[in-house]
């Protein structure tokens, strides 16, 4: 069989593009009608369940040869257009500009989308409970480090929800004017991520001095005019403030990924595949904990996670965070917190969202 001229495959792909242009538009136009019904029944423009049964679809019907991860960073950059075509969203996280939860972020809503950074964890939920952003995105847990206890504190206290969960692997780069490693003496970079690669500073900058900084991103800052300093933090960092990457993916582990939180208002629909986070106290007493958690064992629900959490002002005393698989609208949900309620002296419905894929 004889293969197409390389002119007559352009020509076939230029009539393809022509109809995905055409296509692209028609789907923007009725984004605009479901905008303006939105607005008319004072629904929110972004739905975290409805955008997840999108992705879930494109799964279904998706033959290749693109990938499904693939045809999901497409269809991000797709529905954040429309997004922003029915109405302006924004996103509050925890800055600065290029850190990871910044990443985390795009990664989610795509790059049509409002971003806001700030500085703290506070000052993200302070933004959207005060309504001066629509959504926020703080992380709350490292495979390798933990949880995050400034998340956990203030899911405590907020009247916000989670609304969704999102995972991203974290690749550090050692970030410098320099084009290699000589002549370095002193790198930055935020606590965890200056633990997270400890061999190959000793393996390869023995030397060099340590210094921390907030986050990964204000390391990278530190290092622009001074051609001995190097930071730790991403490639998306370096390309901002127009670094070289000297190395790349110089974690000692490479099994490195970070849970982030989208908080917001209101509350989710089911989708079919999702998670409940609750905080729950126990009575101070033996068996208490055991009791608590025989309503999931009998219920047959999948505990993903319980992290303790001391209790401010009392010695040895505990609050848990438990995540659960199930929405809170299942009936085996409610009727495994209905019980949980009789050994449980305290219950706060964090949310339930759509699951996140941890191996991003």
């Amino acid at each position: 069989m004889k293969s197409e001229s390389l002119d007559h495959l352009r020509d076939r792909l230029k009539q393809k593009d022509e109809k995905i242009v055409k296509l692209l538009n028609e789907r923007a136009q009725i984004s605009l009608e479901i905008g303006d019904t939105k607005k008319r029944e004072g629904l929110d423009i972004y739905d975290p369940s409805q955008e997840s049964r999108i992705y879930s679809r494109l799964k279904e019907i998706n033959e290749g040869p693109l990938t499904d991860r693939t045809m999901k960073d497409i269809f991000t950059e797709i529905l954040s257009a429309s997004r922003t075509l029915q109405a302006p969203v924004s996103v509050a996280y925890l800055g600065p500009e290029a850190s990871f939860t910044h990443a985390a972020a795009q990664s989610h809503f795509g790059r049509s989308t409002l971003f806001s950074p700030k500085p703290t964890i506070f000052d993200v939920f302070d933004q959207v409970e005060r309504r001066k952003a629509d959504w926020g995105v703080v992380p709350v847990e490292n495979s390798l480090e933990g949880a995050v206890k400034l998340t956990l504190d203030r899911l405590l206290a907020t009247p916000l929800h989670i609304m969704g969960e999102l995972f991203l692997r974290i690749n550090h780069s050692l970030i410098s004017t320099r084009k290699d490693l000589e002549g370095l003496k002193r790198i930055y970079s935020h606590p965890q991520a200056l633990a997270q690669c400890q061999q190959w500073i000793r393996k390869n900058l023995p030397h060099c001095s340590l210094h921390e900084t907030d986050s990964t991103a204000k390391a990278v800052r530190k290092v622009v005019d001074d051609d001995e300093r190097a930071a730790i933090g991403s490639s998306a960092a370096a390309a901002l403030y127009g670094l070289t990457v000297i190395s790349e993916g110089i974690e000692d582990n490479p099994s490195n990924v970070t849970r982030f939180l989208l908080i917001g208002r209101g509350e989710n629909g089911p989708t079919g595949k999702d998670k409940t986070s609750i905080l729950m106290g126990t009575r101070h007493m033996p068996g208490a904990l055991y009791s608590s958690l025989q309503p999931f064992a009998q219920k047959e629900i999948n505990l993903v996670k319980i992290e303790s959490y001391p209790i401010k002002g009392t010695m040895w005393e505990y609050l848990f965070f438990v995540d659960f698989d199930g929405h809170i609208t299942e009936d085996k949900i409610q009727e495994c917190l209905e019980d949980l309620g009789k050994h449980a002296i305290f219950i706060k419905i964090l949310g339930s969202y759509p699951m996140g894929n941890p191996q991003p």
